[in-house]
């Protein structure tokens, strides 16, 4: 790829084939037309109203929980990013559709309190988001996730946030209350310290040092704050593990956690696209480490592997990060939620789990 066709502030430059399609626009013949099939890499917004927004985790490597997403798509670009795939569902690619087309879910504040409502509902932690993060850029004009979090303290519901944003912390006053009833756990992903890496990986995310920052602010507030090491990319940013542990555990962290990335689906192509354009003297290394951390394939979809991985790589990062976390956040944990605030608006409780 020639430098003037990369589209800066994107992570994938190019939509790979969307399996759900039968037909699509594509360029074969570019010496034959009078003009090139332009792509517009602005960011769209499309306005969705589901009858449903909470959905049941059903993989045994998360444990019992939910998951709420107000946003598909998303604006940060990470390059890794396994929800890609889910975007071809909504008939967009997952490379640059994913980043640029983003899916707004405006009653998404009251779907939750209606799905809250039902009878048979069961109290366990909202991850919100587990698809796409729910701080991603047009969360500050469109406060969806303010007003989720609006509803789960209304319901005295538990939930727990992940995100790369600092815009989290327009949120503090909500967090608080929640935290005082023992119903948040935050989660910030912290994948590299280096600023130029983060730039290339996850181009429209906030700095290391802002969310170093927001985990510093977090913490000095009271509220249980884990960093996530994650992905890790084998031969890209492992060497950085305990750095970022030690870092986050200097800034307040309670808890640290990981996972080595997987590349499934049309993730696998719009990576190897990516690093082979952008670190073309690492990519091999790289591609070769990662599949043998999941049974010689990029991809893997099997329970109880998938997260951490198998082989030599795998054992060595796991090793790294037990070490350092033993040595930096020694006798640190997340405290529990408390499931028996839980009540509706009618003040009845039920479904406490």
């Amino acid at each position: 790829m020639k430098a003037e066709e990369f589209i800066k502030g994107r992570g994938a430059q190019y939509n790979p084939a969307n399996p759900y399609l039968k037909q699509e626009y594509v360029s074969e013949h570019v010496e034959g037309l009078d003009e090139p099939m332009l792509s517009n890499s602005s960011t769209e917004f499309f306005k969705e109203y589901p009858k449903k927004i909470v959905n049941k985790v059903e993989s045994p490597d998360l444990g019992l929980s939910y998951s709420l997403n107000p946003y598909q798509g998303c604006e940060h670009g990470c390059i890794y990013c396994y929800a890609r795939n889910t975007h071809q569902y909504w008939g967009y690619g997952a490379g640059l559709d994913f980043e640029r087309k983003i899916v707004v879910k405006e009653n998404a504040a009251e779907t939750l309190a209606r799905q809250l409502e039902n009878k048979n509902w069961q109290v366990m932690p909202i991850m919100l988001a587990g698809n796409t993060d729910c701080y991603q850029p047009i969360e500050a004009k469109k406060k969806l996730t303010r007003q989720i979090l609006e509803v789960l303290l209304q319901y005295r519901h538990p939930v727990s946030i992940i995100t790369k944003n600092a815009l989290i912390l327009r949120d503090l006053d909500l967090l608080q209350e929640l935290n005082k009833l023992d119903l948040v756990h935050v989660n910030i992903s912290i994948t590299t310290l280096d600023e130029k890496l983060r730039q290339k990986l996850e181009p429209r995310t906030a700095t290391a040092a802002k969310r170093l920052e927001v985990v510093r602010q977090l913490t000095a507030a009271g509220l249980p704050v884990n960093v996530m090491v994650a992905p890790v990319i084998p031969g890209l940013n492992d060497s950085e593990i305990p750095q970022i542990i030690k870092q986050a555990a200097a800034a307040g962290a309670c808890n640290a956690a990981y996972t080595i990335v997987r590349l499934n689906g049309n993730v696998g192509p719009i990576f190897e696209d990516w690093i082979r354009e952008t670190f073309p003297e690492k990519a091999e290394k790289v591609l070769r480490q990662i599949a043998d951390c999941h049974g010689g394939q990029l991809s893997d979809s099997r329970f109880g592997t998938r997260m951490r991985g198998e082989g030599k790589f795998a054992e060595a990062i796991a090793n790294l990060f037990r070490m350092s976390k033993q040595k930096y956040m020694q006798h640190r944990s997340t405290k529990p939620y408390n499931y028996s605030h839980f009540c509706t608006r009618s003040g009845k409780q039920l479904g406490l789990f």
